[in-house]
Order: structure tokens, then sequence, then C-alpha cells
């Protein structure tokens, strides 16, 4: 069993409603693998979650740990200050009573939750870090093809 380490990224040029794409780096026993892909009309945030959730569901063989690396303080703070717990407890409404956006990513990351109980970690972007780096780049990459 393996220890899978994942970067994430995700970019929407013109956000909200502009073109979108996604990308994750998983980097396992010694090996990185790129996953990628993109959307014509979408918001960053979205692409955000896309990108954690393509990532692990990249995983293809039984992992004794997870670490999910994000430049999103959107998803970070999502699962860090207890939003989604909040969310779920409220109806899938905010504090303010509207609708959690993005509730069907949500739902979807939930579940991957389950399954690998990973660990999510914050990074600045565009700060050096080479992995963050080579994921911003493909997922901006993304972007500029839909």
């Amino acid at each position: 069993m393996k220890k899978v380490t994942i970067y994430t990224d995700g970019s929407c040029l013109r956000n909200p409603g502009g073109k979108g794409g996604y990308a994750a780096i998983l980097k396992y026993g010694g090996k990185n693998r790129e996953v990628k892909g993109g959307e014509p009309t979408t918001t960053n945030n979205r692409m955000e979650l896309m990108a954690v959730i393509v990532g692990l569901e990249a995983i293809s063989f039984p992992v004794m740990g997870v670490s999910v690396y994000t430049d999103s303080k959107y998803v970070r703070n999502a699962f860090t200050k207890g939003w989604l717990s909040k969310w779920q407890v409220n109806g899938w409404r905010t504090v303010s009573g509207q609708p959690v956006k993005n509730k069907d990513l949500w739902l979807k990351l939930l579940k991957l939750y389950a399954k690998y109980q990973f660990n999510i970690h914050w990074v600045p972007s565009h700060q050096g870090n080479k992995l963050n780096e080579r994921a911003d780049y493909l997922a901006r990459q993304e972007a500029l093809k839909q």
C-alpha cells in the first residue's frame, strides 16, 4: 500500500461564468501522474473542487494515506473550519440561509472523504512550490482550451 500526495488547482478565466480548467498531480511511489480537464462555463470554486475530486478519483490502488494540497481557501476552510458539517446540519444552507453553492460537487467530495479520510493542506499559490505551480499551469492550459 502506498501513501499518495495530491496537488490540485483550478482556474477560471473571467470568473464567474468563464472558461475553466482543473488539474491534479498525484505523487506516489516515486511517480507523478497528472489528471486534468475543463468546462466551457464555470466558476473558479467549481474548478478548485473538481481538481480535488478528479485527483482522488484517479487513485486506482490500495492506499495507506492520502494528503491533498490546495491553494483554495474555499476548499480548505470547508474542511478545517467545519463549514461542511454546518452545511449538512443546516440542510445544505449557509449561515445566512442561502443554498450552498456547488452542493453537487461537495456531495461527491464527501463520498471520497469517507473512502480515503484524506488530510487537506493549504499551500500558498505562486510561491515556488513546484507541484502547485505545475497544477496551476495545467489548469490554466485546460481553461484556455475550452
